[in-house]
């Protein structure tokens, strides 16, 4: 396994930790503890910090949200294995789960080399965007939220600035990450030059279509 595989999933766990942890640290000094004297020692605090950073970085990468979102799902290159499947009349045409598995065939052993470090790469740059947006979106909410009780409970009427800035600073992130939409473009380019390579290579792909049916075909009659 790749040294570059394995510190991108690593970026995939800890960025959007980080970014939950910081988020929640700010929001509960700024809206809960303020100027109160902390009971807590500064290495139980940067330990507290360091234990829900991986805990939500982990949560976070196992939930996978990002993938299921239509940006994602769309055009991708299995899509397009499917439906090549389908004008054949030679073979059936592939399940979803079928073409899956054969896109990822044909990725880990005939896409060139060079294809890899840009999925990769871009990949986890789409992950940590979709996260940190989300985690934004949730905060803001949240500020938001906390804002409107304590006026309704507490009768604040104008909002210390600290907690003001805060729910701004979290909306801006959110706006930005949504305007400035790079992330989902570069997934959208991965996927065009992935089936541009397919294409390409149409007889090769062809022909693994065909010997993908006939080993699903003789595993199941062997079943």
């Amino acid at each position: 396994m790749k040294s570059s595989f394995i510190l991108n999933e690593c970026v995939r766990v800890l960025a959007p930790g980080f970014f939950f942890s910081s988020f929640l640290f700010l929001y509960l000094k700024i809206f809960f503890i303020g100027n109160q004297p902390v009971f807590f020692s500064e290495v139980s605090q940067i330990m507290f910090f360091f234990f829900s950073l991986c805990i939500s970085g982990v949560l976070l990468y196992i939930l996978e949200s990002p993938k299921r979102r239509k940006a994602f799902l769309k055009n991708q290159p299995s899509h397009y294995i499917k439906m090549l499947s389908q004008t054949s009349s030679a073979i059936n045409p592939l399940t979803d789960e079928e073409a899956t598995k054969l896109y990822f065939y044909i990725l880990n052993t005939l896409i060139p080399e060079r294809f890899h470090e840009k999925i990769i790469f871009f990949g986890s740059v789409y992950f940590v965007i979709i996260q940190l947006r989300r985690i934004a979106l949730w905060f803001g909410a949240i500020a938001a939220f906390t804002l409107l009780i304590q006026h309704l409970f507490y009768g604040i009427y104008f909002p210390p600035v600290q907690k003001t800035l805060f729910m701004l600073l979290t909306w801006w992130i959110y706006y930005l990450t949504v305007r400035y939409n790079k992330a989902e473009r570069k997934i959208q380019e991965i996927y065009d030059d992935q089936i541009i390579w397919l294409q390409m290579n149409s007889n090769t792909i062809s022909r693994l279509l065909y010997q993908f049916k006939q080993i699903k075909g003789s595993s199941h009659e062997q079943a």
